[in-house]
């Protein structure tokens, strides 16, 4: 490594990130090697995988981001590359730029500090700010959802994505406040739902409810299972995918993912015996979600949920 490419630009605090010894070890980046950080955010893992020789290309929607993690990590050069777009355009992106086989793949897919603590972006209930909650710069917002879904949407999206158990009481709030004045910002819709149903222990309780609208928006899950579906393809043999959840309905996605795509066998009841798994593709590098250490949660305790899962892309017999 260079001189250049050892100290990184003064610039105002973006975010921590997690597990980031564990993420570099399970990647084994080196020179030579492409990786993609399919959410780069402020490039605390980019900067991590560049700084032990690998070339990384930066996917992030949020063009805030994109600039600076392309201020933070300028120093490397050609290594590394910010691209607009989704971690579930990894194809499109990929063939467009000619990025060919990947020897690894990361996504992180926890919220940014910095989304989290600048109320003008719209995620945080701590922070006045206009009900946004995009990632990008398209699309419907949460004032959108909120002001216009029918009650039993909301209060779907609220048990399903949030798993709210107050989810019916909040939607008939909802639906009855807005036809008083519509809701614009945060702080408008946290502290009503936190006078609707109280506050117990130390959560807010809106924290669910800003988690379900959040997800929505953006597609969360719906990007997450886009991107599985294609990720084996992008991988060389050996090619390594870490991902990075941080609540049930994520991990259970990437879990079973994994799990289905790494058995060898398959076996039903009325079957005679095992066969072969059509679905093989990978080896599990990781049986059970690694969490963060207790020196890690004390430091940041964002990263208490966390949860990384590891696979090899691996030769099968139809490859």
């Amino acid at each position: 490594m260079s001189a250049n490419e050892s100290e990184a630009p003064e610039q105002e605090f973006y975010h921590e990130s997690i597990l980031l010894d564990e993420v570099v070890e399970f990647l084994t980046p080196k020179e030579g090697l492409i990786i993609v950080d399919g959410t780069l955010g402020g490039g605390g893992h980019t900067e991590a995988l560049l700084k032990a020789g690998a070339t990384v290309k930066g996917i992030d929607r949020d063009a805030e981001a994109r600039h600076y993690a392309s201020e933070r990590l300028a120093r490397f050069g050609p290594r590394f590359e910010a691209v607009a777009g989704c971690f579930s355009e990894i194809s499109e992106l990929a063939e467009d730029g000619k990025w060919g086989g990947l020897d690894g793949i990361l996504l992180d897919l926890g919220v940014s500090s910095h989304q989290l603590d600048v109320g003008e972006r719209g995620f945080s209930f701590r922070f006045d700010g206009p009900l946004d909650m995009r990632m990008g710069e398209e699309g419907r917002t949460a004032a959108d959802l909120v002001n216009t879904w029918e009650e039993a949407e909301l209060r779907q999206i609220f048990w399903d994505l949030g798993e709210e158990k107050s989810a019916r009481k909040i939607a008939a709030w909802i639906v009855q406040e807005r036809e008083k004045a519509p809701f614009e910002t945060t702080l408008q819709l946290a502290d009503g739902i936190e006078k609707l149903i109280g506050r117990r222990g130390r959560t807010h309780p809106a924290t669910k409810v800003f988690q379900a609208l959040r997800m929505e928006v953006n597609d969360e899950l719906g990007e997450l299972r886009r991107f599985l579906e294609v990720a084996p393809d992008l991988l060389k043999v050996g090619g390594r995918l870490a991902i990075i959840t941080f609540h049930s309905l994520e991990d259970r996605i990437v879990k079973q993912t994994f799990r289905d795509a790494s058995k060898v066998e398959i076996d039903r009841p009325e079957w005679p015996a095992p066969r072969p798994n059509p679905d093989l593709v990978y080896r599990l590098l990781s049986r059970k979600g690694i969490a963060p250490g207790e020196e890690e949660i004390s430091r940041n305790a964002r990263s208490r949920s966390s949860r990384l899962r590891v696979v090899e892309r691996i030769k099968t017999p139809a490859a």
